[in-house]
């Protein structure tokens, strides 16, 4: 009965997201860069570091005052030769011209057109920073770029975190050059910033990226071509991973370990696989530092909505129905990341139960193959910006607020035991009545797949 539920909620099914149609989509880089107080400083001294036709296009999201116009768009053409645009409602984004976002409004990308929504707040909080950053990485996937400036709080955050985990490159400005470093260290923290620079800084390396292969085309139709399957450069790569972390990577689907090899040689200014399989020979923390790249995932609370809704109301009733009266609910949640899954499945499960919460046991089990994911789910501190995804009452109820952001209530925390945990090796769990593996399948080949579905299989009551 409990699997009869489990197949009719969606959520429970192996979905595989579909890139756009490469017709459909511009094939050029955009830059998003997310600024606040001091942040209009940092990001003229970046655009006059900048060359005028690198062939990308820029986003200003600056948190601006909702009641004055703006003057942003005529201070900015006085630093570059470049066109700079007051954004208005569907606009084409074109490369070489710089973007700035109007005052009172939210502004999110969808295949390359800019679109402008009524501002919004959630809690007090105005997180357009990451509004657009999280649609930048869904429009533009490995194209997209994020750059977090100078501002206090943490937007920008979560929105980072999305365009490294869809295979983007992330900056942020350093702390010396930031008149207020909370926006840039809130994603230094997060582990989402690949590099830490000042503005011209920053502006030096746009430049590089920009003609590097991975960017300079559109990875998706290039990727074959710039790795082959057939290069042996690319299993010594494999090996390199296996020998050091124990884990087998050739089944994974190759698409995604080929754009994160790219990924990593981007940053280290590498154009031949051979060169790179030759790097990780010399630098053993680039060989964990693409382990970490490859097992990021696309995470937030309380993802896909309606899956959470079948869960209430076809997949736990059906689990307590058939439960004995001293059966603690065991929930799995493989390829867990940073635990804000897991989390939602425990909220969820305490809102369902309401008063019968106290005679009834609880299990949650995240696992993941990543430790710092694992580390990050155990701490349970997310930043402010997860208010987009967790409603006013939720944050109330289960969460606790700490500086810069929120953390998971103790009891909700005490449901959950993380661990790091190969599922190919290490043993299964057993006596669950729920897997959540949506977070697994979808990165996984079709031999991995079939060899997981019998442990699976095994695990569930």
């Amino acid at each position: 009965m409990n699997r009869r539920a489990l197949a009719k909620a969606k959520s429970y099914s192996v979905q595989q997201r579909e890139e756009a149609p490469q017709s459909r989509r511009a094939s050029f880089p955009i830059v998003g860069v997310g600024a606040s107080a001091g942040g209009l400083e940092a990001f003229t001294q970046l655009l006059k570091a900048l060359p005028s036709r690198t062939g990308v296009a820029y986003v200003l999201v600056q948190h601006l005052d909702p009641t004055h116009e703006s003057a942003l768009t005529e201070l900015l053409t006085k630093t570059t030769e470049m066109p700079v645009r007051e954004v208005t409602d569907a606009t084409l984004v074109e490369p070489n011209h710089v973007y700035v976002i109007p005052p009172n409004v939210d502004m999110v990308i969808s295949q390359g057109i800019l679109r402008l929504t009524p501002r919004t707040e959630t809690c007090g909080h105005h997180m357009p920073i990451d509004r657009f950053l999280s649609s930048l990485a869904e429009d533009k996937g490995s194209n997209a770029i994020g750059v977090i400036l100078s501002g206090t709080a943490s937007d920008g955050t979560l929105g980072l975190a999305t365009i490294k985990a869809e295979g983007g490159i992330t900056f942020a400005q350093d702390e010396k050059s930031a008149k207020f470093d909370g926006m840039p260290q809130s994603a230094i923290a997060a582990g989402c910033v690949d590099l830490v620079l000042p503005p011209d800084g920053i502006a030096e390396e746009l430049a590089r990226i920009c003609e590097h292969p991975y960017v300079a085309h559109s990875p998706s139709s290039k990727i074959a071509e710039l790795i082959p399957d057939s290069d042996p450069h690319l299993k010594n790569i494999l090996l390199s991973l296996r020998m050091a972390n124990k884990i087998d990577f050739s089944d994974y689907k190759p698409a995604t370990i080929k754009r994160r090899i790219l990924r990593r040689m981007t940053l280290h200014k590498i154009e031949k696989v051979k060169e790179y399989a030759h790097f990780l020979q010399r630098h053993p923390a680039e060989v964990e530092a693409l382990y970490e790249d490859i097992l990021i995932h696309v995470t937030s609370f309380f993802r896909d909505p309606d899956a959470f809704e079948a869960l209430k109301t076809e997949v736990l009733p059906t689990i307590l129905k058939h439960r004995s009266a001293e059966e603690p609910i065991r929930i799995w949640v493989p390829g867990c990341s940073t635990g804000e899954e897991t989390y939602s499945y425990a909220i969820s499960l305490l809102e369902f139960l309401g008063a019968r919460r106290a005679n009834i046991p609880i299990q949650l089990f995240g696992t993941d193959l990543s430790q710092a994911g694992i580390d990050k789910a155990r701490a349970g501190v997310y930043p402010e910006s997860i208010a987009a995804d967790v409603s006013p009452e939720r944050l109330r109820r289960f969460f606790a607020k700490v500086e810069g952001g929120y953390r998971i209530a103790k009891t909700v925390r005490d449901m959950c035991v993380f661990a790091k945990q190969n599922l190919l090796q290490d043993p299964p769990f057993s006596r669950i009545h729920l897997i959540s593996c949506r977070n697994v399948l979808i990165y996984l080949g079709p031999v991995l797949q079939k060899r997981l579905m019998p442990i699976f299989h095994y695990a569930l009551k």
